[in-house]
């Protein structure tokens, strides 16, 4: 049981349908084809919301409307001979320049829009970890709930060398229960939140539905194991592409292999000059053999304390980074080299530093007026012992620097609080101790395939290198009021910690330091408006 045990669900007449719109229509990894961006786009950000695959989605929700339907038909190419040459003719053209002129950077002026279904989150990581050149979305815990059957069975991966072991029966025990127990325990917690959180006049019922199940799922979401099956939607350039199969295929991970020769296939088909050379990678495999031999035999035997609570900290700093990001501040403003200003800089009162500091940024009216380049020169390394969960809701992140340690559950697990309220802390305590026992048992014989069973819940260790811009987007990004509770956490902290080593610095980030009892709620109400702001418009239309 591999990656196509839960096959395309289309009827004869949607696959008719939905083939010239797709690399293919009976596969698990396909292409986007003959739509125009803007519907691309649309189309995917629906997708994050929609327990549908994308071809679905397109079928159901796009083409019914007949204006999308004309802008779909009109941006169809033409089709028989004359199609077929000139696909020849801009593959002639690229090779050309490729191989002509040894120019990579001409694939980047390329895209592609590819789907992944019914893979894993572990699989997803390894999708989701390009730092540039690749925008994607993901299936959301917190929008659709995962409890459903396909077959009688639960949508989570099959890994071929668990299903062939001893592993077999208790890994596929244990992640049926998971799945048994989160889908009971949503209505237990949508109905606590609700009477928790009641009903005002200004809710709409629609609103008051949306923000109490987004709240229940945010709260059970880290139940949810690496080897649940989610959808990550892709858009990248030819180059981007190109080292993320090679990145794949050199994974060591056997699904991430397999959805290398998959994706591959797919790519092919919309941009096969820019993924020809697109391979394992000797140089990374052998990199990683040869460091994981070192770390064995040179730190396999020290041992380190027991990490007993979840941290974040603030591992090293620059400690003259003040100085240097205030003499940055003043450089596009003077004609002094950046030397001088910081000398300039370093005399200064602490009055006066301060002064400058409110002068470039104290006129940010929020989070979306993004302070200026003279943050990127001051550098801070964060190291957390979270949830995986949250690394999940870091990771895709891109200016900065990220490295994980491989799932385990030897650092213990975080139970939600609002379990206490409804009776079920020690029923998730018992489920969470019943996986560490069944992971431990297999880590020792299969580490990477183990992976699959942890839970998000469980404590992972992780560092982020970054600078003070990016922590400025970060902090605020991820402190916002509608975010999960607990990677606002994490925000609150990153920013304290900054703001003991480098108070002037901190002082204007706009970080949300207060807590929710309902978080989505002003969201939805403003989602609310603008429904009936497009009603409004659109009755307004019809009178005319």
């Amino acid at each position: 049981m591999g990656a196509e045990t839960f096959p395309v669900d289309l009827t004869e007449k949607e696959r008719e349908l939905a083939s010239p719109f797709f690399t293919n229509v009976d596969r698990n990894i396909f292409g986007l084809i003959n739509l125009p961006e803007v519907i691309k786009g649309t189309l995917f950000s629906r997708y994050s919301r929609s327990d549908k695959s994308a071809r679905k989605l397109l079928l159901d929700e796009f083409m019914p409307n007949k204006d999308v339907a004309d802008v779909i038909q009109t941006n169809m190419p033409g089709k028989g001979l004359d199609s077929i040459v000139a696909t020849q003719k801009a593959e002639d053209f690229y090779q050309r320049v490729l191989v002509g002129y040894g120019d990579d950077s001409v694939a980047e002026l390329a895209g592609a829009h590819v789907a992944c279904e019914n893979i894993s989150s572990l699989a997803g990581d390894l999708l989701t970890d390009s730092r540039i050149g690749l925008s994607y979305l993901e299936k959301s815990a917190r929008y659709m709930p995962f409890d459903k059957k396909v077959n009688g069975m639960y949508m989570w991966y099959r890994d071929p060398k668990i299903m062939d072991s001893k592993f077999a029966e208790p890994y596929s025990s244990t992640m049926d229960k998971i799945f048994d127990l989160y889908g009971k325990w949503i209505p237990v917690l949508i109905s606590y939140i609700k009477e928790a959180n009641p009903k005002t006049d200004d809710t709409t019922d629609r609103a008051y539905e949306s923000a109490t199940r987004a709240k229940a799922l945010d709260v059970l979401k880290n139940m949810l194991p690496a080897g649940r099956l989610t959808n990550v939607g892709l858009f990248g350039n030819g180059r981007a592409y190109e080292y993320l199969l090679t990145k794949l295929y050199s994974s060591g991970i056997a699904e991430g292999v397999d959805i290398a020769n998959r994706l591959h296939e797919e790519l092919r088909k919309m941009m096969p000059a820019f993924v020809k050379r697109s391979q394992l990678s000797e140089y990374i495999v052998g990199t990683k053999e040869g460091m994981a031999k070192f770390a064995e035999q040179n730190i396999g035997a020290v041992t380190t304390e027991r990490i007993d609570s979840a941290y974040t900290k603030l591992v090293d700093y620059d400690k003259d980074g003040e100085a240097k990001v205030l003499a940055a501040m003043l450089y596009p403003y003077s004609n002094l080299p950046l030397g001088k200003l910081r000398e300039v800089v370093n005399n200064m009162g602490t009055d006066k530093r301060k002064e400058l500091v409110g002068a470039y940024l104290s006129k940010r009216r929020n989070r979306r007026d993004k302070p200026g380049r003279a943050l990127e020169n001051s550098y801070y390394t964060f190291e957390m012992c979270v949830q995986y969960g949250m690394f999940r809701d870091f990771h895709r992140h891109r200016q900065l620097s990220i490295e994980k340690q491989m799932l385990t559950t030897r650092l213990g697990y975080e139970v939600p609080r609002e379990l206490e309220f409804v009776g079920l802390t020690q029923d998730y305590r018992a489920l969470f101790d019943e996986i560490a026992e069944v992971h431990q048992k297999m880590e020792k014989e299969m580490p990477i395939e183990a992976q699959y069973i942890v839970p998000r819940g469980f404590r992972m260790l992780w560092y982020m290198k970054m600078n003070l811009r990016e922590v400025y987007h970060i902090t605020e990004l991820r402190s916002t009021k509608q975010g999960h509770p607990d990677y606002r956490k994490v925000a609150q902290d990153m920013r304290n910690l900054v703001n003991d080593v480098h108070p002037a610095l901190a002082e204007y980030m706009q970080v949300d330091m207060n807590e929710y009892a309902l978080p989505r709620i002003d969201s939805e109400k403003r989602i609310d408006k603008k429904l009936a702001e497009m009603d409004r418009k659109a009755q307004d239309g019809t009178s005319k």
